[in-house]
């Protein structure tokens, strides 16, 4: 099985709406980022995310968010996850179910904090609806 993953976008802006009222955003250059959570991933692998995503050299001038004190947006997204190799309707059996995914994204969240980062974030579970302007367009795939 695949570890935590996470899409991770360059951006200038990037916010995220639930209900029709902005619950996240950063302004300027930062990083969106999409976190999916399957069955075996574990607090740890979480810090070695946030870690990662903290000294991830991405920005501009091959910069990362812990050089130039850079926001992020984590969004919590069990669609990465999904599995469409058979038939037209994807499968999300790998991703891990709220009341696990729901703490180890907030645990990345918390260990980005812990690291120094500014981090906003979105609505677990909800419908949001996410805005971002992509730099470059600059877009990793990040797993740990």
């Amino acid at each position: 099985m695949d570890g935590m993953r996470a899409v991770v976008q360059r951006v200038n802006g990037a916010s995220v709406v639930v209900d029709g009222r902005t619950v996240g955003e950063i302004v300027g250059e930062g990083l969106c980022v999409l976190v999916g959570v399957t069955h075996d991933d574990t607090p740890e692998k979480a810090a070695q995310l946030a870690r990662k995503l903290w000294s991830v050299r991405i920005l501009a001038d091959e910069k990362s968010c812990s050089d130039v004190g850079a926001p992020l947006l984590v969004i919590s997204q069990f669609t990465l996850y999904g599995d469409a190799r058979k038939g037209r309707r994807p499968t999300w059996n790998a991703a891990a179910p709220g009341r696990v995914a729901e703490p180890l994204v907030d645990e990345v969240v918390a260990r980005l904090r812990e690291l120094g980062a500014r981090v906003e974030t979105g609505v677990f579970g909800a419908d949001m609806k996410v805005s971002l302007t992509n730099d470059g367009p600059f877009t990793v795939l990040l797993e740990v």
